[in-house]
């Protein structure tokens, strides 16, 4: 969507597209030039009002619903309102030390801190807050233990290069010793020790597939361990989620078929982490309006991000998704300030 130069809008046509917008985003009804008339304190005839409205709606800055006298803002007029009209005023201080403290509360494990980040972010906006998890380029298997447990049960204890520790309780065909199982830990950490998870996770699907010809069953048994221990290591969490619901209030999204799409988005997460990647290395809050994501479940929503780092290093995104009537003069500091924190608070652990 072609953006329209401010240099072609004239001042007091921004000055009544920033009173509508304004006045739309606290209200969600179509703007009438009686209302607009009162809230830019102008002293102008209705006619003049009309006609500045014509020349907003001809720029494609606002559009009339239906047969309604009022307009509301395009996607076009919220671009030009938040690149040149919105004023974002700093967080005050108490606020910022309430984020920071929730923050210092979220755990101490870091993806305990990015699920708190998520729920902060929907409890202070009241909309959805979404959080992105890092992603390690390569994670090396470094080691495997395997302890008895009782009842056929087995202990898998997986380390990787980083240093993290998978632990996960194995349902065996029969009880295995001590001496048995360190045999198998000895053989798998030999063989895929110094490889990359998803090497290991292939090779042992091939060897898998030889082993029924080849190994014994105590090898086949190994593998198989092997397997799950290494697909339990890999978390399927690519991204946190929180507040959801807090869409349900805005009627605009209310309808079921919007509903259904945006729960869709939610529940499907490869489109909408895609669309976050894209702003993990952008400098700083970075917001997509609508039919701007080419996110066809998103078209109703706004997407206001910022990236947060480690060690300054920029290693995933927070943001929040609303309506594209979102109070984006609250919105915006918010998501700001909680990745700086969050930053912050992450280099610590």
């Amino acid at each position: 969507m072609k953006p329209v130069s401010d240099s072609i809008v004239s001042e007091r046509a921004q000055h009544f597209l920033k009173a509508l917008i304004e006045r739309y985003i606290r209200d969600g009804q179509p703007v009438g030039s009686r209302t607009l008339a009162k809230d830019t304190g102008l002293d102008l005839s209705p006619a003049t009002i009309r006609n500045v409205m014509a020349d907003l709606e001809e720029l494609g800055l606002v559009s009339s619903p239906h047969t309604s006298a009022g307009r509301i803002p395009t996607i076009t007029g919220y671009r030009m309102f938040i690149d040149s009209l919105l004023t974002v005023q700093d967080l005050k201080t108490q606020e910022v030390e309430k984020i920071r403290t929730e923050l210092m509360m979220g755990g101490e494990a870091s993806n305990e801190l990015l699920t708190s980040a998520s729920r902060l972010l929907s409890g202070v906006t009241h909309m959805a807050g979404v959080v992105t998890l890092p992603r390690r380029e390569k994670t090396t298997f470094r080691q495997i233990e395997f302890l008895p447990l009782s009842d056929h049960r087995v202990l898998a204890i997986l380390v990787t290069d980083a240093g993290e520790v998978h632990n996960r309780i194995l349902n065996t065909h029969r009880d295995f010793t001590r001496s048995e199982l360190d045999q198998t830990a000895n053989f798998l950490t030999k063989s895929f020790a110094g490889h990359e998870m998803e090497t290991v996770r292939q090779r042992v699907l091939q060897e898998l597939n030889d082993a029924r010809e080849h190994f014994d069953q105590v090898m086949t048994q190994a593998l198989t361990m092997a397997g799950e221990v290494v697909n339990a290591s890999e978390s399927k969490e690519d991204c946190v989620i929180a507040g959801q619901t807090n869409l349900m209030e805005f009627a605009e999204l209310a309808g079921l078929e919007q509903l259904r799409k945006l729960f869709d988005a939610f529940t499907e997460k490869r489109e909408l982490l895609h669309l976050l990647d894209q702003f993990q290395h952008a400098d700083g809050v970075q917001i997509f309006i609508g039919e701007e994501s080419g996110y066809q479940l998103l078209n109703g929503c706004s997407v206001v991000t910022a990236p947060y780092q480690v060690n300054e290093e920029m290693v995933g995104v927070l943001g929040v998704i609303g309506p594209t009537r979102m109070n984006y003069e609250r919105v915006i500091p918010v998501v700001d300030i909680t990745a700086k924190i969050l930053s912050a608070v992450l280099k610590k652990h």
